[in-house]
């Protein structure tokens, strides 16, 4: 009787296949970790303190280190799996991260990051408004910058093919110099600093520095941010908007960034901020598509007042007019005046303000 060979053969392959497998080296898996912050909230308060859990789960190998980082610096190195770390002072606003990273013996290693939301510690004042008077305003200027000096109103406007920087008779709204954009170039913020003027583009990533005397352009420079938005000046640094929450400080030497502010108040993250103004050392600023401004302490990012100006234009439109969004500040220093105006608005306003109860 004739005996087929073929179960020994798959027997003794299944045999070899096994042994082989069994013999290989074990993929080395990478460890997990879980950052849990104590008490747990949707929003967290400037100054407070908190705990922060890291869990690290390993399937495989021996834990070598794991270094958990607050807004990238160092807050604890261990080989311990479960530790947690007290007393951690929230000292910036706006969003924070947490990061975890993991190393096993065999160099093997995994990070893990979680975000939160840091708000102000204080409640801003509120103010409303009183016109002291109101002047003409150049009802083709799409503002995107304003200042105020020696007597004059300096605008810069944007929008392709209409972007320019203008010298105005506060009292005629009459330009009395321009110097225009490039139509390649959406202009907007503009500060004046030792009497040159430094003026921001939209999306070029790219800014230009005037001569204050005739508007002749003598300098330009890059930024990292994508977007340029509003701009003002503490008398040592340029500090720029981008239409987000950051505030940026600029070394105008080189343009190098100097550093950067998270703007909030006590309910969340100021988003959309946009035409700037550094009076009294604080930082106010349009927020962007609202008929609100915010005041802002530089240090912190904390708002300090917010300034509605609802109704302000309703007596000098009407529905056939075009008008876009409030966006203009711009302060006397030594008269402590305060202008405001918007987007194609007809009208420029010297207003006070007034605390609301």
């Amino acid at each position: 009787m004739k005996h087929s060979i073929f179960p020994f053969v798959l027997i003794f392959s299944l045999f070899i296949t096994f042994f082989s497998c069994s013999n290989k080296p074990k993929r080395s898996r990478k460890p997990v970790s879980t950052i849990t912050i104590l008490p747990q909230s949707k929003n967290y308060i400037y100054g407070n303190n908190v705990s922060i859990r890291v869990q690290t789960k390993l399937r495989n190998g021996e834990i070598d280190n794991i270094k958990l980082f607050y807004q990238g610096e160092l807050l604890k190195e261990s080989n311990e799996l479960d530790f947690t770390v007290s007393n951690v002072k929230l000292n910036e606003l706006g969003r924070n991260t947490l990061n975890v990273t993991a190393t096993k013996t065999d160099d093997v290693s995994n990070s893990r990051s979680t975000t939160f939301n840091v708000v102000s510690d204080i409640t801003p004042k509120k103010y409303s408004y009183t016109t002291l008077k109101d002047y003409p305003h150049n009802r083709k200027f799409y503002t995107q910058g304003l200042e105020f000096h020696n007597g004059y109103i300096y605008e810069g406007t944007g929008e392709n093919g209409s972007s320019g920087l203008f010298k105005v008779n506060l009292n005629t709204g009459n330009t009395v110099l321009q110097h225009l954009l490039d139509e390649k170039y959406f202009g907007e913020g503009i500060t004046i600093l030792k009497d040159k003027i430094y003026q921001l583009t939209y999306r070029a990533q790219k800014g230009f520095v005037y001569n204050l005397s005739d508007f002749a352009v003598i300098d330009s420079f890059t930024y990292k941010s994508k977007e340029g938005w509003g701009l003002t000046n503490d008398g040592k640094h340029l500090i720029m908007s981008n239409g987000t929450h950051e505030l940026t400080w600029l070394d105008p030497s080189d343009f190098s960034e100097v550093r950067k502010v998270q703007v909030a108040n006590n309910q969340g993250i100021i988003n959309y901020l946009n035409e700037l103004e550094y009076i009294n050392k604080t930082i106010y600023a349009n927020v962007y598509t609202t008929n609100l401004i915010v005041q802002i302490e530089p240090e912190t990012g904390k708002v300090l007042s917010e300034i509605n100006l609802d109704g302000i234009l309703n007596m000098y439109t009407n529905p056939t007019d075009t008008i876009d969004y409030l966006n203009g500040i711009a302060y006397d220093n030594d008269g402590e005046r305060l202008f405001v105006t918007g987007k194609w608005w007809p009208r420029l306003f010297e207003i006070e303000l007034v605390e609301s109860e």
